[in-house]
């Protein structure tokens, strides 16, 4: 079984707002989930996101991984965590 972090689109039509799961690879891009870590909203202003950094962290360490879009937001927040 191999696990991914990636967005599970949410929000209205031309209003879109993510959930920052874990799940399964096979498993729809809208379907079931692990653990929800966060969440994305691109039409809001700065910061437009919130993450659960630790579990992140975690989830990294155990093997899932990210897709692009979910490495740069780890990344972003895991430096802003820092600062």
């Amino acid at each position: 079984m191999s696990v991914k972090i990636r967005l599970k689109r949410g929000g209205a039509k031309n209003n879109p707002a993510y959930r920052i799961v874990v799940a399964d690879s096979r498993s729809p891009r809208d379907g079931k989930f692990i653990e929800e870590l966060g969440s994305y909203a691109p039409t809001q202003p700065d910061p437009n996101f919130k993450i659960n950094v630790e579990r992140a962290q975690y989830w990294l360490k155990v093997g899932a991984q990210p897709s692009d879009t979910v490495a740069s937001l780890i990344k972003a927040a895991t430096k802003a965590a820092k600062a």
